[in-house]
């Protein structure tokens, strides 16, 4: 008898429900699909043209391991010109995304065991994530009666010896919620008393609807225990370069540094050109951006309050709308299964999200105003929301 190819840790593991309905997707040719959170729009002409002439000018080499020095020189100044936060060069690491970034951060820090605390809902990948680096995802249930807040007394009772981290998302992916900066700061002072880091996913940054973004780090409670995730890819359009960054204290960007030299050495030096670009001209290319996802994201939100048996709160983050359908008195699968059969439209179930999710959809508001009215002009006619 042979032995197993795979691993143990990865023989179980199959696509997520983020991935579900990529099959499903071509199934119809009119099919509207609110699935992935990948921005339609094509990268801003400027980057593309930037990038590509660095890479004539002979940007196409391995750049130094932590990342190219004008980008990593770019990302200190944005820190402190955009929040007052204070770095050196090595305190920054730059990913081949922020996926990336998680996994390098979770495998730095993460011995065999360590638990890791993830709020619901919460961007599907974390659970496996921590579990491929050995660790133990402890999950904090919400309350979506309460609009999803983390309740810090929760927290608190999950918190154990072999707690060694809780991640920090917001605005967060599915549910848009914007934490309050009193809230991050009662986790900063809770991971002092309790002796855990926080890992702060700030990824949609730019979405912040209610008010400007603050990051962790930029507090006092939280600064000295943050390791901070950012991505170019939905604040300017720009997936498919698969580029971001690490922040934190200078011997856990070597350490990085050290695994990551065993994994892809150094993120594409043509990307790097291309975030370097991007993060000089932030204010002139990120607003057009902005606008057109706050546009649609409150056109689907105002498409969604004409329908019955819904709850959705107002948006005040993200291109995600996380929808109640609760009210229908049906299970998600049920909805999800009619939404696709009777309207052609693609969602993801909130429990791939977490079981705090289970009962709701989330639409990613990655296409255009005409598919989303065409999307709904189909809803409106389903006997569930009349």
């Amino acid at each position: 008898m042979m032995k197993p190819l795979i691993s143990k840790k990865y023989a179980a593991h199959g696509s997520g429900g983020l991935a579900a309905g990529a099959d499903l997707a071509k199934a119809h040719p009119d099919v509207v699909d609110f699935t992935l959170g990948d921005p339609d729009l094509t990268t801003p002409a400027a980057i593309i043209d930037a990038a590509a002439a660095d890479a004539r000018a002979g940007h196409t080499h391995y750049t130094d391991s932590r990342g190219d020095g004008e980008l990593i020189a770019a990302i200190v100044d944005f820190q402190k010109e955009e929040y007052g936060v204070e770095l050196s060069p090595e305190n920054v690491f730059v990913t081949t995304s922020a996926c990336h970034g998680m996994w390098l951060v979770l495998e730095t820090m993460l011995d065999e065991g360590d638990e890791v605390m993830i709020i619901e809902p919460y961007f599907a990948p974390y659970a496996d994530q921590v579990k491929m680096a050995g660790g133990v995802p402890v999950f904090i249930p919400t309350d979506p009666d309460e609009g999803f807040r983390p309740n810090i007394d929760v927290i608190r009772e999950k918190v154990t010896e072999k707690t060694k981290a809780l991640i920090v998302n917001t605005p967060n992916n599915p549910s848009g919620l914007c934490l309050k900066k009193e809230e991050l700061e009662a986790f900063g002072r809770l991971a002092e008393e309790k002796d855990f880091y926080l890992i702060a996913d700030d990824i949609y940054t730019a979405f912040s609807y209610d008010g400007p973004f603050v990051p962790m780090a930029s507090l006092d409670p939280c600064k000295d225990r943050t390791i901070t995730l950012r991505s170019f890819s939905k604040n300017f359009a720009m997936t498919g370069w698969r580029i971001g960054y690490i922040l934190g204290e200078k011997n856990f960007i070597a350490a990085a540094k050290s695994v990551n030299e065993n994994n892809v050495y150094t993120a594409p030096a043509i990307s790097q050109r291309a975030a370097l670009y991007a993060l000089a001209h932030r204010e002139d290319l990120q607003p057009p951006v902005v606008e057109e996802f706050k546009t649609r994201t409150f056109h689907a939100y105002e498409r969604l309050t004409r329908l019955k048996n819904i709850r959705i709160p107002e948006p005040t983050g993200t291109f995600y709308l996380f929808v109640d359908i609760r009210p229908t008195g049906l299970s998600e699968d049920e909805v999800w299964q009619k939404l696709f059969d009777e309207a052609h439209v693609l969602t993801v179930k909130g429990s791939a999200f977490g079981e705090s999710g289970r009962g709701f959809l989330r639409l990613a508001v990655t296409v255009g105003v005409d598919a989303i009215d065409k999307a709904f002009d189909r809803i409106e006619k389903m006997e569930i929301f009349q």
